[in-house]
């Protein structure tokens, strides 16, 4: 299977806004600008991961660091709840770890 970066930077999106449900007039802006400012730098760790040039522990541990960044600036609104944020960007990431996981065929 192949990585479609705009695909993916897509469904984090819906990913999120299905997360923060009523709260997605509030996050969205964040949830965008943050997908749109770090889409080069996801492609690239994915693209890395894929091609093995980036071991699966490597990988996870970027994937938490992108998940904790992505938290924060969620977190920096005041109408979502900790546990909605941390929820949001478990969702996102997921999304991106799936396709990753596709496209390689192997277990993350």
């Amino acid at each position: 299977m192949s990585f479609d970066i705009h695909t993916v930077i897509a469904d984090m999106g819906s990913a999120v806004k299905n997360t923060v449900e009523d709260n997605w007039d509030e996050a969205r802006s964040v949830t965008i600008q943050f997908l749109q400012n770090r889409k080069e730098r996801i492609a690239l760790m994915a693209q890395l991961r894929i091609s093995g040039e980036l071991s699966k522990e490597k990988f996870k541990r970027r994937l938490e660091d992108e998940k904790l960044i992505l938290e924060a600036e969620l977190n920096a609104l005041a109408v979502i709840s900790k546990a909605i944020a941390q929820n949001a960007a478990n969702a996102a990431i997921g999304v991106l770890e799936k396709a990753v996981k596709a496209a390689t065929g192997t277990v993350l």
